[in-house]
């Protein structure tokens, strides 16, 4: 695996998840505000979409940072991400 990085900022994760045909989104029925995900089109039918407002309301009002990875070890484009604390970062 390539190296991953970590940000907090809005328009780094939107400008990643948006290269990669992903969407915000948030697991359906799950914890006040939601658990947040990137949704990249396959069929998960536990997540809902948002809109980037909401997601980034919640990424900042849960403390989060996003780790992410731009490409595989072989070159590829890489689609890994986690949401983590943004005190773990």
């Amino acid at each position: 695996m390539s190296e991953a990085k970590t940000t907090t900022d809005h328009e780094t994760i939107r400008r990643w998840a948006e290269a990669r045909d992903g969407h915000p989104a948030r697991v359906r029925d799950s914890a006040p505000g939601g658990v947040l995900r990137i949704d990249f089109g396959e069929p998960e039918e536990n997540l809902e979409k948002i809109s980037w407002e909401e997601f980034f309301q919640i990424f900042d009002s849960n403390n989060l940072a996003f780790l992410y990875q731009d490409e595989t070890s072989d070159g590829g484009t890489s689609r890994f991400n986690k949401f983590i604390n943004k005190a773990d970062q």
